[in-house]
């Protein structure tokens, strides 16, 4: 198996997994290769890919610490961000999608909150065209990682 970076004329990149380099060579001729955007089968070509290669110990004991310090970082934005959004909204729990439909269908008085929502609840918000955003909420007190 190989797998090629692929692009086509209306700008969109991909990438596709191919038996071979010469299976490749067989379905692009036939044209039945096609850009999952616009559909096209004729203007999709392999992009240029950069090779895999294998890195030293010390490559790689610099990249884990490069992820350390990254996680570090991200954990600590995101316990800001809860800490920030818990001193500037509401609480409303289980009760956020009824609570938020309200506030937008009966012009309740406009407020900050955040509670809980699935997916589908998320989902069908948005379509309803109530703005709500998606927060990664992490407990207070998390474990290390790494």
């Amino acid at each position: 198996m190989i797998k090629y970076n692929l692009e086509c004329s209306c700008g969109e990149k991909f990438e596709s997994w191919f038996q071979s380099s010469n299976e490749y060579d067989k379905l692009i001729k036939k044209n039945l290769i096609s850009c999952y955007a616009c559909g096209s089968t004729k203007d999709v070509k392999k992009s240029l890919m950069a090779p895999n290669v294998a890195m030293s110990k010390s490559s790689v004991e610099k990249n884990t610490d490069q992820k350390k310090e990254f996680y570090t970082n991200v954990k600590k934005k995101l316990k800001d961000l809860r800490e920030y959004v818990e001193k500037n909204a509401e609480y409303v729990g289980d009760k956020f999608v009824s609570e938020v439909r309200s506030i937008h269908y009966d012009n309740k008085k406009k407020r900050s909150i955040y509670g809980t929502a699935s997916l589908k609840e998320t989902k069908e918000l948005t379509d309803e065209g109530i703005e709500v955003t998606t927060i990664p909420w992490i407990p207070k007190k998390t474990p290390n990682f790494f």
